[in-house]
């Protein structure tokens, strides 16, 4: 018996070695994607796999899992005579701060808007009573994609009431992200923003807009903006590609 029970527990054995050499590939990754997104590998290149083994106290197979997780992700690359080199950089997005895509990346290049849809439509019920509207209410809708640096970014649709939006009609929407336009149609700066983050499938109409490959993560905000009387007046609906974009801030524990 005790023998038989010796070579049952062996294929255990291994699956909770594999599982245990896969938990440490994903925490490894984890940490080399930080350096990766955070400027941590300057050149671009990162270290030799045995070089990384030994920073990280990590088996070569280990790290090997890792990097295969990050090539996934298409963040790095396997070049001949080179070696794992970084080959998608991802842009920090802030949350702790209300402002436009173009406000919140401009140290990294120029964001651009193609202008897919503009105009009036009557407001669908959750849209209308989330801008405190009757139901099928006309509002402005505005769907842009947003590039940055040339490279598809966001794929942004907006509702406005009509007394607030109808006033960005024929102003520039291709150059100037939607809050400053509020701010100078307004008279004054926004208030706040009510705002969910979730990661969702790219459907086949936001893939094939982004180029990014059909049913991949991308990152959904929900963002409902507010007037500083607190009448809301932007409901935003923004899928980013998920390879491009990271969400960071900074977050304070009250008393």
């Amino acid at each position: 018996m005790p023998a038989e029970h010796s070579h049952a527990s062996l294929p255990v054995a291994a699956a909770r070695r594999r599982r245990l050499r896969a938990d440490q590939a994903r925490q490894l990754a984890d940490l080399l994607r930080h350096q990766i997104l955070t400027g941590g590998f300057p050149r671009g290149v990162l270290p030799l796999e045995d070089v990384i083994a030994a920073d990280y106290r990590a088996s070569r197979n280990t790290v090997r899992q890792a990097l295969d997780l990050l090539r996934g992700e298409q963040l790095v690359h396997r070049r001949a005579g080179v070696g794992t080199v970084v080959v998608c950089e991802k842009y920090p997005h802030a949350l702790d701060r209300l402002q436009g895509l173009a406000e919140t990346l401009h140290e990294h290049g120029t964001v651009t808007n193609e202008v897919r849809t503009v105009g009036p439509v009557s407001a669908p019920g959750p849209v209308a009573r989330r801008l405190g509207l009757p139901d099928h209410t006309d509002v402005l809708c505005i769907e842009r994609l947003r590039r940055l640096n040339g490279l598809p970014l966001s794929l942004d649709l907006s509702y406005l009431p009509m007394d607030v939006g109808g006033e960005l009609l024929g102003c520039d929407l291709e150059n100037t992200d939607v809050f400053r336009l509020l701010e100078t149609v307004t008279g004054g700066p926004l208030g706040h923003a009510d705002m969910t983050l979730e990661a969702v499938n790219a459907d086949a109409h936001s893939a094939a807009v982004l180029e990014a490959p059909r049913g991949s993560a991308v990152l959904m905000l929900e963002r409902l903006t507010h007037l500083p009387d607190g009448r809301p007046v932007d409901l935003e609906f923004i899928r980013f590609r998920g390879d491009r974009i990271t969400m960071s801030g900074v977050l304070h524990r009250s008393a």
